[in-house]
């Protein structure tokens, strides 16, 4: 039932667009601009993503099937279907709306009603699907059936789904998030790119021994034992107080390690310091941003890469700032005034500057809007398509195992679990706890 993991986790990506369509048209309806160049690029995204991808594999793989095996379904999948084909004229008439309205020949209050109406027809589209549809698919379908509509979703080479749509579908929304208005984006002129994917997982990069760490007579670690490979997307989840920033202040250096070992890159860094571990390429983007607010956004930047060869530097800089354009429109500002997302964007920036063989998470979504979360971990799909190793530790368990190559649960202090991200996922006691399910 692979098709139906992929088919939810796009599901929560539409619901965030409608949510963006929704608290666009109420800053519209305030008094704001009909920013074109990010509606065009919403528009672009719901066009290539929701009508050709998401809606033709329902239409083609998922629907047959199951009208096969529950004729029941009959009428509530092809006034789906039918709201999948209308979708292009929807679209086709927002667009109008939207030239009508820049070119002062239609009032605001139009556009933002058609947006009104269209994100309310998404949530109730994806409403049925998952209410009505999936659970009698889960019911009805055969272990054949599945295996032909999985095989399907999960073709990489499909010119529709496979990996190569997906990079560009990432292309589509980090545009959409860096044009968006300030209170729900980053507020740029630019859409950004992010770089192209280039390598596979390799060989074991981190390893962590028996690591244990206390705070006074308190044990927050009680034994640590993980691995990361190179190339790999790591997450470790875990409840409030279970030792996440424990962790990875401890595998930086700033918090002491009572026990155990770390082997990193096949070197034991264990009594090496916070500075030459971030020499040997530990980076890491920490909780709450903590960027320096009085310093200007490009000294921020360049404070990450303070140990860099100095000719390395502005070329890393151009690197972040193609990524992150708003970065590069308020360089000269303080930090201090940037949004939370942006100054999110900053912070990871910064650990990028100091060209890291592991980049370190530690909780990059947190407090973020909706549009905002769904970037943070298209940044990070995009970063680690590149070939970068990540470790990522986040609250938002579901998030961060759907995109992670193996996952970690930590609980009080203790590895209690570990398997590939799906696995984690897939397990009762963690969806139970974790996942809400």
């Amino acid at each position: 039932m692979e098709a139906l993991r992929i088919i939810t986790e796009e599901h929560q990506n539409l619901w965030r667009i409608a949510t963006t369509l929704d608290m666009v048209a109420d800053e519209i309806d305030s008094g704001g601009h009909v920013e074109t160049a990010f509606f065009t690029s919403l528009f672009d995204y719901i066009d290539q993503f929701m009508d050709r991808a998401h809606h033709a594999k329902e239409d083609s793989y998922l629907f047959p099937s199951l009208l096969r095996r529950a004729p029941e379904a009959a009428a509530i999948i092809e006034r789906l279907q039918a709201e999948h084909h209308n979708g292009p004229e929807v679209l086709r008439d927002l667009r109008a709306k939207l030239a009508a309205t820049a070119a002062g020949g239609e009032a605001n209050a139009a556009f933002t009603a058609a947006l009104r109406s269209y994100a309310q027809a998404v949530k109730s589209h994806v409403r049925s699907e998952e209410k009505d549809v999936m659970p009698l698919a889960r019911e009805a379908l055969t272990a054949d059936d599945w295996a032909d509509i999985d095989k399907a979703f999960l073709d990489n080479d499909d010119p529709l789904f496979g990996s190569k749509a997906r990079a560009e579908f990432r292309e589509l929304f980090h545009r959409i998030v860096n044009l968006a208005p300030e209170s729900i984006g980053l507020g740029g002129h630019s859409g950004g790119a992010l770089q192209k994917p280039i390598a596979p997982v390799g060989d074991v990069l981190l390893k962590i021994e028996g690591m244990e760490s206390c705070y006074g007579r308190i044990k927050a670690l009680k034994g640590i034992d993980l691995e990361v490979r190179q190339g790999e997307l790591v997450a470790l989840v875990g409840a409030n107080g279970a030792g996440k920033t424990t962790f990875l202040r401890t595998l930086s250096g700033v918090q002491p390690m009572s026990a155990g070992r770390i082997i990193f890159n096949r070197e034991d860094i264990s009594g090496l310091r916070s500075d030459l571990r971030m020499r040997r390429g530990i980076c890491q983007s920490p909780e709450g941003r903590q960027v320096f607010g009085p310093l200007a956004i490009e000294d921020n930047l360049r404070l990450g890469a303070y140990t860099r060869p100095k000719n390395d530097v502005e070329g890393d800089l151009e690197r972040v700032y193609s990524m992150f354009p708003i970065l590069k429109e308020k360089r000269h500002l303080p930090a201090g005034t940037l949004s939370g997302g942006q100054q999110q964007m900053l912070a990871i920036g910064r650990a990028l500057m100091g060209r890291p063989k592991m980049l370190l998470l530690d909780e990059p979504s947190m407090g973020l809007a909706p549009l905002l979360v769904e970037e943070v971990f298209n940044v990070v799909k995009a970063l680690k398509a590149q070939g970068m190793t990540i470790f990522l530790v986040e609250q938002n368990a579901f998030a961060a195992l759907a995109i992670a190559d193996r996952g970690y649960v930590l609980e009080t202090g203790n590895i209690t679990l570990t398997g590939t991200g799906q696995e984690l996922i897939s397990n009762e006691q963690v969806r139970a706890a974790y996942l809400g399910m």
